[in-house]
């Protein structure tokens, strides 16, 4: 799994580099105004990865399903990036539905996350879950 952890932390160095690129092309090009949500979905889903990554290190019974919501993150952050800097630059489609592919992953990607919170607060706090503590 670390070697995965490494490659998704590289991801998430790519991704805030081409944010960046995304919001200088967005400010310079004439025409590129839609690459402004590229550079919030990928400088923003960037710093995530390093946090989703650093959670899924632990050894914790949510750590898989840390791991999954990066996963997810990274490959929908990915789709809808590229298809929109595609569409904007090039005036073509990744494929059909690419976009809204990637934001649907992107969003199962954070519920993922979210139900690994959970996880990990009952693990840690069991008082939570109603039971009378022994």
């Amino acid at each position: 799994m670390a070697k995965i952890l490494d490659a998704l932390n590289a991801c998430a160095g790519l991704f805030g580099a081409c944010g960046v690129a995304a919001a200088a092309a967005a400010a310079h090009l004439p025409g590129a105004e839609h690459l402004h949500s590229v550079a919030l979905i990928l400088l923003a889903h960037s710093a995530a990865l390093l946090g989703l990554t650093s959670r899924a290190r632990e050894a914790t019974p949510g750590a898989r399903l840390w791991l999954a919501a990066a996963l997810a993150i990274t490959l929908g952050a990915a789709l809808f990036s590229a298809d929109v800097t595609l569409l904007t630059l090039r005036g073509a489609r990744l494929f059909p539905m690419a976009a809204p592919t990637g934001g649907i992953t992107m969003i199962l990607g954070w519920l993922a996350a979210g139900v690994a919170s959970l996880i990990d607060l009952r693990r840690r706090y069991p008082s939570l879950t109603g039971k009378p503590l022994s």
